[in-house]
């Protein structure tokens, strides 16, 4: 089945972010979180998840406050494009101020080329890829973000191969949703990328060590280490 792009690359609207922030995700995030310490914990130099992790497509920072919560040696600069996703996020944050020193939200656009120096320890990023016209600027703000040893781990949808397969995923995973959230998981299905097509972004950046796995009847992971 073909791509169709998202009608938009930002979430910006703010009754279509306050949607979405209000939304239970609480499934997928909690599947990110677990891939994220499996990750972090692999290979006989693990020391867990520690340092400066760069989240980008932050949303409304329900992810950034989970891992800081669970891992007192973390700091999160967390990234979105759309100004009404961080305003939900700050507002969060508010109602948490014991966690706020340890989270940064950021504007920024990829491939955030004032980010590039920081060497980060960890870059993660979830259900953002599906949203980009050009996923290579992804990739390419992954390769310039990354400290050499850096763990990396993208999650996203992953397109199914009928529209007869989108009806059914739209059905049982948002049955119940309101309407602008069944529309726009509906779009996010058609715009999300195929294993092959992601492993081909990946060539096209030089990023042949992250191997891409299937790991819902909806998702994809994008995993690995960069070279040391």
């Amino acid at each position: 089945m073909q791509r169709i792009p998202e009608p938009e690359e930002l979430m910006n609207d703010a009754t279509q972010a306050k949607a979405y922030a209000q939304a239970d995700f609480s499934e997928a995030n909690q599947l990110f979180v677990e891939l994220l310490e499996r990750l972090a914990m692999a290979g006989p130099q693990a020391l867990g998840l520690q340092g400066r992790m760069l989240d980008l497509g932050c949303g409304p920072a329900d992810i950034p406050l989970m891992l800081i919560r669970r891992h007192p040696q973390l700091t999160i600069d967390a990234v979105d494009g759309a100004p009404a996703m961080l305003e939900l996020a700050r507002q969060r944050l508010a109602a948490h101020p014991d966690d706020q020193p340890r989270i940064q939200l950021i504007c920024e656009h990829l491939p955030c080329p004032g980010l590039a120096a920081q060497g980060y320890d960890l870059i993660a990023s979830n259900s953002l890829l599906h949203h980009l016209a050009d996923p290579d600027v992804l990739w390419q703000t992954v390769a310039s973000c990354a400290r050499p040893g850096a763990d990396i781990l993208v999650m996203d949808l992953t397109r199914p191969d009928s529209t007869t397969a989108v009806d059914a995923l739209v059905e049982r995973y948002a049955d119940d949703a309101p309407p602008v959230l069944r529309r726009d998981f509906r779009n996010s299905l058609f715009a999300s990328y195929t294993p092959t097509e992601v492993e081909d972004q990946l060539r096209r950046a030089g990023l042949n060590q992250l191997a891409v796995t299937q790991v819902s009847d909806r998702h994809l992971a994008i995993a690995g280490k960069m070279p040391s």
